[in-house]
């Protein structure tokens, strides 16, 4: 059976987005059915004008579906992008997750795979409390979380963060790829979890 792949993300000047866009063709080339939706901006349009890349981003991904709690019930694999906000996930993403109670008080939420991706100003600028930070309301929701680890390669390549994939802003073009590469690995490895659970339900 085709595992349904929701990557749900909330990216400002475009790093989360282009994670995002790798999950989601990871995603397809490995045969699953796939959602890439953005959650819906809240940042009041003169914070976004006063910066340009942000401003350039909004309109570059206008066309991107809004992301929602429908979003969560569909998928079978979830996966969670968000910028660091000050060690925490942005208040965007975290409002479509915040709207999913009634999923979750019908258990609809239990035993779906997991695991996020996040990036940041500057190494240590907050990327794994953030990905841990996202983990908190996965447990609340009895979804099963499959981090990176360390369970390949790509991992260490894109700097060996075992919580999820992350990429620091500005990183030059070989080590964004390889963020891309690693993300593509948790991709394929949340997947390969999802139908092993299918295969013994």
């Amino acid at each position: 059976m085709t595992v349904n792949v929701s990557v749900v993300y909330y990216s400002a000047t475009g790093n989360v987005h282009r994670l995002a866009t790798a999950a989601a063709r990871a995603a397809e080339d490995a045969g699953a059915k796939v959602r890439l939706h953005r959650a819906p901006e809240l940042a009041p349009d003169e914070a976004i004008a006063a910066n340009p890349d942000w401003a350039r981003h909004r309109e570059e991904t206008a066309d991107v579906p809004e992301a929602s709690v429908d979003d969560l019930d569909w998928g079978d694999v979830l996966l969670f992008g968000s910028p660091t906000r000050f060690g925490n996930i942005a208040a965007q993403l975290k409002q479509v997750m915040d709207t999913a109670g009634p999923l979750w008080q019908q258990g609809a939420l239990a035993d779906k795979v997991v695991s996020g991706f996040t990036s940041a100003m500057n190494p240590h600028g907050g990327q794994e409390s953030t990905l841990l930070a996202l983990y908190n309301t996965m447990y609340h929701w009895g979804s099963i979380i499959v981090p990176a680890g360390y369970t390949d390669e790509t991992v260490y390549a894109a700097g060996g963060n075992p919580y999820g994939t992350s990429v620091t802003h500005g990183a030059d073009e070989d080590a964004f790829a390889a963020a891309e590469t690693a993300m593509a690995h948790v991709t394929r490895r949340a997947i390969t979890v999802a139908e092993r659970l299918r295969a013994t339900s």
